[in-house]
């Protein structure tokens, strides 16, 4: 059986796909060879001059929350309520994966209410 030729129109755009695929890969090529001779790349940060606000829990929020950034992070911050908080603990830890045990973050939260937080509405 003999299949039919494809129309005129899709030609081209079949060769600007193909052209667009070989690019990316000669791009990838290119990066992996200039991985491989520089060769390892050390960066050193500065060390965390910052502080949490004290209050309890404040060792628990050092020792998970500046894993991943500086506690400027934290304290830049408008002053939030709770549902602010427990929802940014959980992005924390479901979209960003920080390695926070989840039998903490209630603990966490409970540090951010009360060293960076507003009270609750009222109802």
């Amino acid at each position: 059986m003999k299949l039919p030729l494809a129309p005129a129109a899709i030609a081209p755009a079949a060769i600007a796909l193909a052209a667009i695929a070989l690019a990316a890969i000669a791009l990838a090529a290119i990066a992996l060879a200039a991985t491989a001779i520089a060769g390892e790349v050390k960066i050193t940060l500065p060390a965390e001059t910052g502080t949490y606000k004290a209050a309890p829990g404040v060792e628990l929020a050092q020792a998970h929350c500046t894993m991943c950034h500086s506690t400027e992070y934290v304290a830049t911050q408008p002053p939030m309520p709770r549902k602010y908080w427990e929802a940014t603990v959980k992005k924390m830890r479901e979209k960003f994966g920080a390695p926070t045990p989840e039998a903490q973050t209630t603990a966490i939260v409970d540090y951010l209410v009360s060293a960076y937080g507003v009270p609750d509405a009222k109802k």
